[in-house]
C-alpha cells in the first residue's frame, strides 16, 4: 500500500496538517517505526500489538492523527553521519529522528548495512538492542528541505529524518538509493528463483488454470497454423499446376497476385503466432511478481485492521475497567436489581469474554427518575417500559395539543454495538452510499435537524428591527453561530431523507414563522429549505451533505449557500456553513468539532463579516470551540470585533478608533471595549435527562410529534423513524431496510423510462422537486432550488394529491 494511500486511511498528511499560530508543521503520525524507544511516528505498532509510549512523551498512537505544533530546534551538536563505517555496513552515523511532540528531533546512531537502515539510542547499543529497522527494498525516499529526509516502507514504518547539513544529507541519500537498488535487485532475483512461499494455494491454482487456459488456446493457434500452411502450400501448388497451363496473358498476371497473396497470408499467420508465443512466455515470466506483490498489499491491509481492531478492544477494555472500578457502585444484597441484571451489567463494564464480538464505547447505566412512571438499566434493551409500555407512550403523543409541546422523548435504550464490524468496511467512502442501521441515529431526519437552525430565531426578528447595517450584520452573525449549538453533544447522526421527503415546522401563532424542508436529490443528498417570518425576514438555503470516515475522524461537509433577506430594507446576506468532524470514530468517546471560516456578505451594502472557528487543539491555551470575528464596511473599516464560543454565547464590541502616540489612528484599548460589550447571544439550557433523549434541545424534542394536516410525505409519518424513537430498533432496521429498497426501485424506474425516451427520441423530463424550483439565484448566480410557493394553500385545502408515495 502507497505512502499516500495510507495517509487517506489513516489521517492527513503533512500539508494537510497546519501549525497553530504560523509555526511550522511537524512530521504526521502515518505509522510506527518498530521501535521502542521513542513515541509517535517513530515509534512501531507491530501486527496485532498496541503501542506504548515511552518516556519520550505520550506521542499519538498507532493510526492517530495528531495535532501540528511547532517543530522544536534539534539539540546542539549536530546529526552529521561519520560515513562508512565498520562492521561491514554501508553506512553508519549520527542522525536527528523525529520522536513526538513533546521532545522534537533526537539524536539516533543510525546503520545501513545490507539493504536495512536500524537505529539504536547510541553506538554502544549496538550490541544488544535494536530501536527500529526498515527494509530499504520496499521503501519510499522523499527529501523534504535541505536537511530534511523522510523513508517510509508504505504505512508500517516512516522515518523523519534530519541531517546536520545539507551536504551530509546528500551522502545519506545517495547511501540510501544505492542500498534500495541492491535491495530490489536481490528481491527481483528471488522472486525469479520460484520462491513462492508468500502466494496462497488458492491464487495458486487460479494462476495455474489461468496459464493452461492460455497454454491451450495457444496450441489451438499453432493447430490453426499448421491448417493455414497446409492448405496455403495445396493452394500455391494449384496455383502453379494453373500457371503451367496455356492461358491467356491476363489470366497468367491474375494467377501470380493471387500466389503472392497466398504467401503473404501465410507469412502473418506465422507472425501471429509468434507473438502469441511471446505473450505467454512473458505471463509466465511475470506473473510471479505480480501475485506476489497483490498478496503483500492483501497482508498489509489486514496488518492495519488487526493492528486497529486490537487497538480498540485493548483501550475500551481499559476504560470499561475504570469506569467499573470508579463510577458504578456495588451491588448489595438487598439492592433493587435481579441477578440478570448484575450479570448484563458486569458483562457491559467488566468481562472481556466476549470482546472478539462486541465493541462498547463507555457504556453507562442510565437509571430513569421514578417520577416518569419507568425505569430502565444497562440490561433493559427491549424497549419495554416497567409501567407504561411505549405504545401507550405513542398514544399519547398523539393526543398533545398543538400548543402543548411534548418535554421529553422515550429515553435512548442501552444498546451494545460492535461499531468496528459495521465502520471498517466504510474507510474513504461516502458514508450517504453505504446502509447504516439505525443503531447510529438520532430520531430526527435531516430535514428536522435542518429546521433546528431557527432555535435562535429570534436573534433575525432583533436584526429585522435594526436601523444600521451593521449592527444587523451582528446579530445575523451571532444566529450564523448559534446553530452550532445545538451540535455539541450530539454525536449521533440523523436519518437519511427518502426522496421527497418533506418536513414542515409551522410556528406562525407562537413564534411568527414557518418552515418547509423537500429533499430535492438523493445522490449527492440535498436538501432545500425555505421559512419565512410575519417578523420581516425570509431564510432559504439548499445544502448538500457530503461525508468521508478517516477511519479516526468523520467530516461531515455541507456545500451550499445560505440567504437571508430583510423585507423593509432590501439586505440580502449569504453564506456558507464550515465543516463538522467527529472524532474518536473508533476508540474512546466521540466529540464533535466545527472548524474553517465563514464569510457573511450583505449584497446591498457590500458590509462583510468574517467569521473565524478554531479547531481544537491540545497545545493551545485558548478556550475551546472559540469564535472569533470582525464587522467590517465596504472599505475594509472595522467597526465591531466579535467574539464567543459556538456552543455558549457570542459577545460583540463597537471599535472605536483612538489616537496613537505618532498621531496616527490606534485600535481601541481593551478596557474601553470591555464597557462597549453587548451580548448577542446565549445558548439555552438542555432539559431535564437531555443526557438520556440523545441530548435533544426544547425545540428538537418537539420537531417528531405527531401532528395533524401533514403533507404524507412529512419526516413525521416515517415508520423507521418513529420506531426508532419509541425504542423498537429491531423493527426500525427492518423498516428502514424496506424504504431503502422502495427508494431503489422508484429509482431503476425513473432511470428505465429515461433510457426508453432517449432510444425513442422523446423528450423525457428529470425528478423535478415538487415545492421547489431549481433555477439561477439573482445574487449568487449558482442554479439553486428556490421556494415557488404553495405549500400552504395546499395544506389548507388539505389538497396532496401531487405528493408522491415514498412511506
Amino acid at each position: 500500500m502507497a505512502a499516500t494511500e495510507l495517509r487517506g486511511v489513516v489521517g492527513p498528511g503533512p500539508a494537510a496538517i497546519a501549525a497553530p499560530g504560523g509555526g511550522g508543521a511537524g512530521p504526521p503520525v502515518v505509522g510506527g517505526g518498530g521501535g521502542r524507544g521513542d513515541a509517535g511516528p517513530g515509534s512501531g505498532v507491530a501486527s496485532g500489538t498496541v503501542a506504548t509510549a515511552a518516556a519520550g512523551g505520550p506521542g499519538p498512537g498507532a493510526g492517530g492523527v495528531a495535532t501540528a505544533g511547532p517543530t522544536p530546534t534539534p539539540p546542539a551538536g549536530g546529526s552529521g553521519g561519520s560515513g562508512a563505517g565498520g562492521s561491514g555496513s554501508a553506512r553508519e552515523g549520527w542522525l536527528f529522528k523525529w520522536t513526538n511532540y513533546i521532545k522534537g528531533y533526537q539524536r539516533r546512531w543510525f546503520v545501513l548495512s545490507n539493504g536495512l537502515l536500524s537505529y539504536y539510542r547510541s553506538k554502544a547499543e549496538m550490541r544488544h538492542t535494536c530501536r527500529g529497522t526498515i527494509n530499504l527494498a520496499t521503501a519510499n525516499i522523499t527529501v523534504e528541505d535541505s536537511c530534511n529526509f523522510i523513508i517510509s516502507n508504505g504505512g508500517a514504518q516512516t522515518y523523519h529524518l534530519k541531517a546536520s547539513s545539507e551536504v551530509e544529507r546528500q551522502r545519506w541519500v545517495t547511501a540510501l538509493e544505492l542500498a534500495k537498488a541492491k535491495a530490489v535487485k536481490m528481491l527481483a532475483e528471488s522472486d525469479e528463483s520460484g520462491d513462492e512461499e508468500s502466494v496462497s494455494q488458492t491464487d495458486k491454482t487460479e494462476l495455474q488454470n489461468t496459464l493452461r487456459t492460455l497454454s491451450s488456446k495457444v496450441e489451438d493457434l499453432s493447430t490453426c497454423n499448421d491448417l493455414i500452411a497446409k492448405h496455403g502450400t495445396a493452394l500455391q501448388r494449384s496455383l502453379s499446376e494453373l500457371e503451367s497451363l496455356k492461358l491467356p496473358a491476363e489470366s497468367n498476371e491474375k494467377i501470380k497476385q493471387v500466389n503472392e497473396r497466398a504467401t503473404l497470408f501465410r507469412i502473418t499467420s506465422n507472425a501471429m503466432i509468434n507473438a502469441c508465443r511471446d505473450f505467454l512466455m512473458l505471463a509466465q515470466t511475470h506473473s510471479k511478481k505480480w501475485q506476489k506483490s497483490l498478496q503483500y498489499e492483501r497482508d498489509q491491509r489486514i496488518r492495519l485492521e488487526e493492528t486497529l481492531e486490537q487497538l480498540a478492544k485493548q483501550h475500551n477494555h481499559l476504560e470499561r475497567a475504570f469506569r467499573g472500578a470508579t463510577v458504578l457502585p456495588a451491588n448489595t444484597p438487598g439492592s433493587a436489581g435481579s441477578g440478570k441484571d448484575q450479570c448484563c451489567s458486569g458483562k457491559g463494564d467488566m468481562s472481556d469474554e466476549d470482546d472478539e464480538n462486541e465493541f462498547f464505547d463507555a457504556p453507562e447505566i442510565i437509571t430513569m427518575p421514578e417520577n416518569l412512571g419507568h425505569k430502565r438499566t444497562g440490561s433493559n434493551i427491549s424497549g419495554a417500559s416497567s409501567d407504561i409500555s411505549l405504545d401507550e407512550q405513542y398514544k399519547h403523543q398523539l393526543e398533545e395539543t398543538k400548543k402543548e409541546k411534548r418535554t421529553r422523548i422515550p429515553y435512548k435504550p442501552n444498546y451494545s454495538l460492535n461499531l468496528w464490524s459495521i465502520m471498517k468496511n466504510c474507510i474513504g467512502k461516502e458514508l450517504s452510499k453505504i446502509p447504516m442501521p439505525v443503531n447510529f441515529n438520532e430520531p430526527l431526519s435531516m430535514l428536522q435537524r435542518l429546521t433546528e437552525d431557527l432555535e435562535y430565531h429570534e436573534l433575525l426578528d432583533r436584526a429585522a428591527k435594526c436601523e444600521n447595517s451593521l449592527e444587523q450584520l451582528c446579530y445575523v452573525a451571532a444566529f450564523t453561530v448559534s446553530s452550532y449549538s445545538t451540535t455539541v453533544f450530539r454525536t449521533s447522526k440523523p436519518f437519511n431523507p427518502l426522496l421527497g421527503e418533506t418536513f414542515e415546522l409551522d410556528r406562525l401563532e407562537e413564534n411568527g414563522y414557518r418552515s418547509l424542508c423537500e429533499q430535492v436529490s438523493h445522490h449527492p443528498p440535498a436538501a432545500a429549505h425555505h421559512a419565512e417570518s410575519k417578523n420581516g425576514w425570509t431564510l432559504r438555503q439548499e445544502i448538500k451533505i457530503t461525508s468521508k470516515f478517516r477511519g479516526k475522524y468523520l467530516s461531515i461537509m455541507p456545500l451550499g449557500t445560505i440567504h437571508c433577506i430583510f423585507h423593509a430594507t432590501g439586505h440580502h446576506y449569504t453564506w456558507k456553513k464550515v465543516t463538522t468532524t467527529v472524532h474518536n470514530i473508533i476508540v474512546g468517546k466521540l466529540w464533535i468539532d466545527q472548524s474553517g471560516e465563514i464569510d457573511i456578505i450583505n449584497h446591498k451594502t457590500g458590509d462583510k463579516c468574517n467569521l473565524k472557528f478554531v479547531p481544537y487543539s491540545y497545545f493551545s491555551r485558548d478556550v475551546a470551540r472559540k469564535v472569533t470575528g470582525e464587522v467590517t464596511d465596504p472599505s475594509g473599516k472595522v467597526h465591531f470585533a466579535l467574539v464567543g464560543t459556538w456552543d455558549e454565547k457570542m459577545d460583540c464590541f463597537k471599535i472605536q478608533p483612538a489616537v496613537g502616540e505618532n498621531g496616527g489612528d490606534a485600535r481601541q484599548r481593551v478596557h474601553e471595549a470591555e464597557e462597549s460589550r453587548v451580548m448577542l447571544w446565549k445558548r439555552n439550557p438542555l432539559p431535564k435527562n437531555a443526557e438520556n433523549m440523545y441530548y435533544f434541545s426544547e425545540l428538537a424534542l418537539t420537531l417528531n410529534a405527531w401532528e395533524g394536516g401533514t403533507a404524507p410525505t412529512d419526516s413525521r409519518l416515517r415508520p423507521d423513524q418513529r420506531l426508532m424513537e419509541n425504542g423498537r430498533w429491531d423493527e426500525a432496521n427492518a423498516e428502514k431496510q424496506r424504504l431503502e429498497e422502495k427508494q431503489r426501485l422508484s429509482r431503476k424506474k425513473r432511470e428505465a423510462e429515461a433510457m426508453k425516451a432517449t432510444e425513442d427520441g422523446t423528450p423525457y423530463d428529470p425528478y423535478k422537486a415538487l415545492w421547489f424550483e431549481r433555477k439561477k439565484d439573482p445574487v449568487t448566480k449558482e442554479l439553486t432550488h428556490i421556494y415557488r410557493g404553495e405549500y400552504w394553500e395546499c395544506k389548507e385545502k388539505q389538497d396532496w394529491n401531487s405528493c408522491p408515495d415514498i412511506f
